[in-house]
């Protein structure tokens, strides 16, 4: 059977139904207190010591055009793949070097 992959953008999202409108109008009056947690275990204190604080964050890039002097370009590139996320990595240190 052939199925049909259907892909959605923020901007081309289908409008939402009464009911489902109604649905997440009542979901968002509902107190914190009234929302059954209890298949959702708590977590111990040596989870908590593992976990990462914005493991999954991933920042928004922009696409710019920079000029970089050519022997610096060179060296970032001679180090393997992934120049632009060393170049991104170098900036980065420096901005929150100065921030602090």
């Amino acid at each position: 059977m052939k199925s049909k992959i259907v892909r959605h953008t923020p901007d081309s999202l289908p409008p939402l139904t009464a009911a489902q409108q109604a649905h997440l109008k009542a979901l968002a009056a509902q107190p914190d207190n009234a929302i059954d947690t209890s298949d959702s275990p708590a977590l111990s204190a040596a989870q908590w010591d593992t976990s990462v604080r914005g493991r999954f964050y991933r920042p928004i890039k922009q696409q710019i055009t920079a000029r970089i002097d050519a022997d610096v370009l060179d060296w970032l590139k001679g180090q393997g793949k992934g120049y632009q996320s060393r170049i991104n990595a170098i900036l980065r240190k420096e901005m929150l070097a100065h921030k602090a």
